[in-house]
């Protein structure tokens, strides 16, 4: 039987067509049955917020994955499905995203009556230290990082709006200014309000919960400040490094696009140390 060209060319497009569909439809089967494992280990219910936002792209174009409103209502609908004596996990790895999601995610968690715990395998930050901080127990890496939850008009940060309306006389402000510096004098306190309640609801004292609020919301650090497992101990959030091998073998199945990968490479196995040869 004779095939034209034309006819080829037609099977290899179906062929590059399907088989990604089949490796996506693979890893989403293997995600699904290690997440399922994790779940019978632990006897809870596990969710994951992993924005992979460094490698996604259309038409060669780049944009970015953050936690948005469809985010908000999958949490909310798996914590609805999960009896309140179920305790929850959550894997998050999130840039961040809208203060109105993280806050829908975080009311409903803290309103849970079992346990939240919340995996950080690398890096939770800005709306994903919200999220985080309603948890009971925040289980990081011991080099993962969270970051500060400070407000954000635009691109600019709401404490530094506020400081240009600080150190300039008020007839040196245009209109747009004194509005943007209004608005942000009140997404602050709107912010540090929010994770006051959150902190006290998990029985934290109100006096520690202001100062971690403060600490998070005032503007100190810039937005992208790495917050490390110290200092977040040191500030007196509940954390720890007990990370489970299982959320560093869900994290492979959560895998960058094949041609923005980064360019690391190893030989994925444990080592131990080998004795030398010995020395004459």
């Amino acid at each position: 039987m004779r095939i034209d060209f034309f006819s080829l060319l037609w099977i290899v497009f179906i062929i590059m067509t399907l088989v990604p569909a089949i490796n996506r439809r693979l890893i989403q089967m293997s995600r699904q049955r290690l997440m399922r494992a994790i779940e019978k280990k632990r006897g809870s219910r596990l969710i994951t917020l992993i924005h992979r936002q460094e490698a996604l792209s259309f038409l060669g174009i780049a944009f970015s994955r953050y936690i948005d409103i469809e985010d908000s209502e999958q949490v909310l609908r798996a914590i609805r499905l999960t009896p309140e004596d179920l305790p929850i996990d959550i894997v998050l790895h999130t840039p961040g995203g809208l203060v109105l999601a993280a806050e829908q995610i975080a009311h409903a968690l803290v309103r849970h009556k079992a346990k939240v715990t919340v995996f950080v395998p690398h890096y939770a930050m800005s709306g994903g230290t919200f999220v985080a901080l309603a948890a009971d127990e925040i289980v990081m890496e011991e080099n993962a990082v969270l970051g500060p939850v400070d407000p954000q008009l635009g691109k600019y940060p709401a404490a530094s709006i506020l400081t240009v309306s600080e150190v300039k006389d008020i007839n040196e402000i245009d209109d747009e200014t004194l509005i943007l510096s209004d608005m942000a004098r009140k997404a602050q306190k709107q912010v540090h309000a929010c994770l006051v309640e959150i902190l006290m609801a998990n029985d934290m004292p109100q006096e520690k919960a202001e100062k971690i609020a403060t600490a998070l919301s005032c503007g100190q650090w810039t937005h992208d400040y790495p917050i490390t497992f110290e200092e977040a101990k040191e500030m007196g959030l509940p954390v720890s490094s007990d990370l489970l091998n299982e959320i560093y073998q869900l994290m492979d199945l959560y895998p960058q696009a094949a041609g923005r990968r980064p360019s690391v490479e190893y030989i994925p196995l444990p080592y131990r140390r080998e004795e030398g040869p010995e020395k004459k």
